[in-house]
C-alpha cells in the first residue's frame, strides 16, 4: 500500500511539472513567431548596408575613419558574448559559452589581453565564475530593441576609439529554424569592407564626399550588427526553449505511462495477495 501511495504522489507531481513545461512551450512558440519575423526581416537590410559600405569604402583610404583602422602588433580583444537571462532552453547557452571559450583560448597567443563583454545573465555568470575580465555586462533584455543595440554599440565604439580595445568580435546564435540554432562569431571592429560582392558594385554619387558619408554610415553599421545579433539570438533562444519544453513534456508523458503501469502492477499484486490470504483463511476454518 505504501508503494502505491508513493507512486501516486510521484504521478501527481509529474503532472504538475507537465503543465508547466507545456505552458512554457506555448509561450515560447508565441514569442518565437515574433522574434523569427524580426530576425528574418533584418537580413535584407544588412545585406544592402554592407553593399553600400563596399561601394563607399572602396574609394577611400583605410585611415579615412577611426572605425576602419586596423592596428598592428599585440592587440586587445573584446569578445561580446550573447546569451539568455534564463535557462530551460537545452544546450543553447552551453553552446554559445563553448564557442566563446574556444575563441578566447585561440586568441590568447595572438592578443595581449582578451576580455569578455556579456549580454545576458548566463554569460555574465560564466565569466564571473571563471574570473575572466568583464568590463561591462547587460542583463534583463527580454525583447531586443534599437535602444538596446544603440547603447551596446556606443560602448563598444567608445572602447575602440579610446584604445581600450583594438578589436571586437560578436558571439551569438544564428537562427535557422526552431530546432536548429548555429553558434556564430562576427568580427565587428574594426569595420571591414566585404571582400567579395556578387555582381558589379553600384556606383553611388555621394554628396558632399565619401568621408562624410562614412562618418554617418559606420556607426550605423556597428549598431545594426549588434541589433541583428540581438534579434538572431532572441529567436534562437525561443526556438531552443520551445524544443526543450516539447521534449520535456513528451518525457513527462512517458514517465507517467511508466509509473501508471507500475502502480497498476503493484495494485494487482496487492489484490492477489489479499485474495490469497482470504482463501487461506477460509480453508483454515
Amino acid at each position: 500500500m505504501a508503494r502505491i501511495r508513493e507512486i501516486r504522489a510521484r504521478v501527481v507531481a509529474i503532472k504538475k511539472t507537465q503543465k508547466i513545461t507545456s505552458a512554457m512551450k506555448m509561450i515560447s512558440a508565441a514569442r518565437l513567431a515574433r522574434a523569427q519575423q524580426a530576425a528574418e526581416a533584418s537580413r535584407p537590410y544588412g545585406v544592402k548596408l554592407r553593399e553600400v559600405l563596399a561601394s563607399v569604402a572602396g574609394n577611400v583610404d583605410a585611415d579615412a575613419h577611426p572605425l576602419l583602422a586596423a592596428r598592428p602588433g599585440q592587440r586587445r580583444l573584446d569578445v561580446v558574448l550573447f546569451t539568455s537571462d534564463r535557462g530551460l532552453c537545452g544546450a543553447f547557452n552551453a553552446n554559445l559559452i563553448k564557442t566563446a571559450q574556444a575563441l578566447v583560448l585561440a586568441s590568447q597567443e595572438k592578443y595581449a589581453s582578451v576580455s569578455v563583454i556579456a549580454v545576458g545573465r548566463r554569460g555574465r555568470d560564466f565569466v564571473r565564475r571563471r574570473r575572466i575580465e568583464c568590463p561591462r555586462a547587460w542583463i534583463g533584455i527580454p525583447q531586443p530593441t534599437a535602444e538596446h543595440a544603440h547603447e551596446i554599440a556606443a560602448y563598444l565604439i567608445e572602447r575602440f576609439v579610446s584604445g581600450a580595445s583594438d578589436e571586437a568580435v560578436l558571439v551569438y546564435s544564428h537562427f535557422k529554424s526552431a530546432v536548429q540554432q548555429v553558434p556564430s562569431h562576427l568580427s565587428l571592429l574594426p569595420v571591414r569592407s566585404p571582400d567579395a560582392h556578387e555582381g558589379p558594385l553600384i556606383p553611388y554619387e555621394i554628396e558632399p564626399d565619401p568621408q562624410s558619408l562614412l562618418a554617418a554610415l559606420l556607426p550605423s553599421i556597428v549598431e545594426f550588427a549588434v541589433l541583428r545579433a540581438l534579434l538572431e539570438n532572441s529567436a534562437s533562444e525561443h526556438g531552443a526553449r520551445m524544443s526543450a519544453m516539447e521534449s520535456a513534456t513528451e518525457n513527462t508523458r512517458e514517465l507517467i505511462r511508466s509509473l501508471t503501469l507500475d502502480m497498476n502492477k503493484a495494485r494487482q499484486t496487492q489484490i492477489t495477495t489479499e485474495l490469497s490470504e482470504i482463501v487461506a483463511g477460509a480453508e483454515a476454518l
